[in-house]
């Protein structure tokens, strides 16, 4: 499959970025919340699972949309294994032990890692890009020194392999598993990667704790369907069109923008005190995305 097309900064492009820095900001918190009732894989799984059933009935009854083929089914089970399996699960599972804001700044390296795979299909990063993600991942480093984060060696591993993961399946999806076109590919995507994370889930012993926890906390439930509607529908669609629009990099820079978002929450939320030094560390995350985009803008 060839890289994507470089397309200029549509309004639709716009707002899938915006869904992608501002809502995906937020998701983690509420994936947090959620974890009172819905263990980590099952959260996920069903989250995924409701969303790509509802987006799959709707393409097809509503919007007449082909079946994906067989070999299209296939790609949607390896990019949902490694996006969803691997990059959501073992983010939810890394934040039982990690507090969200560490979970965030680590997920700022993925971009640096899908310039490094896609350097394997000799697509580097220009020189601007290049000073975009590395500033962008400066204050991130920025923003960890700052706020004295705490974790355990079984959740930054979680998060390791979540990095890694999103990021092949980022870059896979582009070079060598193409899905059905528009949001029939996405919601089988979706389908696939839940069912992944219910084996997951299986074999993570959580089926017994999730019976346990009924009834479930009207914030967990609150949480999950917000993760649905907002966290699924929205932006995980919108990041695979720009997956599907834009370099890797430009796309994945949510990355750089999300912790910004989480700092704002934890003030909104619950009252945290966020210094100037971190508030300057924001100032360079919110450098290297204009970075990025100053070239794609131009």
């Amino acid at each position: 499959m060839s890289a994507p097309r470089e397309n200029s900064l549509s309004p639709l492009i716009l707002l899938c970025l915006a869904a992608t820095w501002l809502i995906w900001g937020s998701t983690y918190l509420a994936i947090k919340w959620a974890l009172v009732s819905f263990p980590p894989f099952v959260q996920m799984a069903t989250r995924f699972l409701f969303a790509g059933v509802i987006l799959l009935a709707w393409m097809r009854l509503v919007r007449g949309a082909a079946w994906p083929d067989r070999r299209q089914w296939r790609h949607a089970l390896w990019v949902g294994a490694l996006l969803l399996g691997g990059g959501m699960g073992c983010t939810a599972f890394a934040e039982q032990s990690v507090e969200s804001g560490l979970v965030v700044v680590f997920i700022a390296v993925t971009p640096i890692m899908m310039a490094a795979l896609n350097m394997l299909w000799g697509v580097y990063p220009s020189r601007l890009d290049a000073v975009g993600i590395v500033a962008g991942l400066v204050g991130v480093i920025m923003l960890t020194r700052g706020a004295g984060f705490s974790a355990s060696p079984t959740g930054l591993a979680a998060i390791a392999i979540a990095c890694v993961t999103w990021a092949a399946g980022s870059v896979m999806s582009q070079r060598r598993w193409p899905l059905a076109p528009g949001a029939m590919g996405f919601a089988s995507e979706m389908i696939c990667g839940g069912l992944v994370l219910l084996v997951l889930a299986g074999f993570n012993g959580e089926f017994g704790p999730l019976v346990a926890n009924w009834p479930f906390e009207p914030k967990a439930i609150l949480a999950w369907a917000y993760l649905v509607v907002f966290g699924s529908l929205i932006a995980f669609n919108a990041y695979m069109i720009l997956l599907d629009r834009l370099s890797a990099g430009l796309a994945a820079s949510s990355s750089f923008v999300n912790p910004v978002i989480a700092l704002l929450l934890g003030v909104w939320l619950d009252g945290e005190t966020v210094t100037a030094y971190e508030w300057m560390a924001a100032t360079v995350i919110l450098l290297g995305v204009v970075l990025l985009l100053f070239r794609r803008g131009r």
